[in-house]
């Protein structure tokens, strides 16, 4: 069994191994977890039925920004079906951003979701995780679907892509967007709620991160009345979000209190980790969208979930095909 990369590849195209996704099971050593614990660069490549060919290949695309010395089998491998290989080698000199396009680049064309870090938040120790709720939980946008039952679907969800993308304030999107509610009943916010639609992966990461002493909380630009359903629901530590405000069963097209953005989220992080007594070191955040950039700056772990081109750019780590669950795969 041979953990060197060179070795790898002879060996597997020599016994005509090169395409099989079991090879790497008879190949690969699993990571000792006191080498996955240090701060030495590394890839990690996540896919469905990995080959030694198609890591070859991505490893190979990425020669600019990272240079293989030794592959392992991440501990997780085949854990929770996935495929998940971990390359340790020398980060390339270069600017982030052309390191992330690289990586955004060879991640799209092999259909792998890569990651290059250098030490992160360690799985067996207590942390903190706090997420976006819309496009990130769930796999909506919850505006969007009020919006769509009031009539006014294509106006709003068009604003919604802009402060996504970062092309306007999210405050004012927001008043905006929750301006055209006005007279929206209740009752068809729980038909939107009855039928949420939980982002693949949600659960397996949640009830992963709680076995082993992680708090996981929802700071959300969305609202209260979905944010704290599924808190209940999934059993998370805490949800901070939006309130609409509401005159009898209708909605009034207003938000109640301090809005909940970019900064606020960031201060979020800052205070629960505080409050749980989390190491700095051990927060990580993860969102989809531009007003989610300032909290995953402010976490050690900044992660994109099928998230807009400036977040996937500006994250350290970008979720592009895997469910949630795949952020584990990045924590040491």
């Amino acid at each position: 069994m041979t953990t060197n990369f060179p070795d790898l590849l002879r060996d597997t195209q020599a016994s005509n191994q090169y395409n099989h996704a079991a090879a790497l099971e008879r190949c690969l050593a699993t990571v000792p977890s006191s080498r996955l614990k240090s701060n030495e660069a590394r890839v990690t490549l996540i896919g469905q039925a990995l080959t030694p060919y198609l890591i070859d290949e991505a490893l190979k695309a990425m020669s600019s920004c990272f240079r293989p010395s030794a592959l392992f089998l991440h501990p997780l491998h085949n854990g929770f079906g996935d495929s998940v290989v971990v390359a340790f080698g020398e980060k390339q000199a270069g600017e982030d951003a052309s390191i992330a396009q690289c990586i955004e680049q060879v991640s799209n064309q092999y259909h792998i979701d890569i990651g290059l870090t250098e030490g992160t938040p360690h799985l067996n120790q207590r942390g903190l995780l706090v997420m976006d709720m819309d496009s990130t939980v769930i796999a909506i946008e919850c505006i969007d679907e009020i919006a769509k039952l009031a009539g006014v679907g294509e106006q709003v969800s068009k604003v919604t892509e802009m402060a996504m993308r970062g092309e306007i304030a999210f405050n004012e999107s927001l008043h905006h967007r929750v301006a055209c509610l006005k007279g929206v009943p209740l009752n068809q916010l729980q038909q939107i709620r009855d039928s949420i639609p939980l982002m693949p992966g949600v659960q397996r990461l949640i009830s992963t991160l709680k076995e082993n002493g992680w708090k996981v909380a929802v700071a959300s630009g969305g609202f209260t009345y979905f944010a704290d359903y599924l808190k209940e629901r999934l059993g998370l530590d805490a949800a901070v979000s939006n309130t609409l405000a509401v005159d009898g069963e209708l909605l009034t097209g207003e938000v109640v209190g301090e809005v909940v953005n970019a900064d606020v989220k960031a201060a979020t992080v800052k205070a629960l980790s505080h409050q749980w007594d989390i190491s700095p070191h051990q927060t990580v955040a993860m969102g989809d969208g531009a007003n989610d950039l300032v909290m995953m700056a402010t976490s050690a772990l900044g992660v994109a979930c099928h998230g807009k081109p400036v977040v996937n750019q500006q994250a350290d780590v970008a979720l592009r095909f895997s469910g949630l669950h795949g952020l584990l795969y990045f924590l040491s």
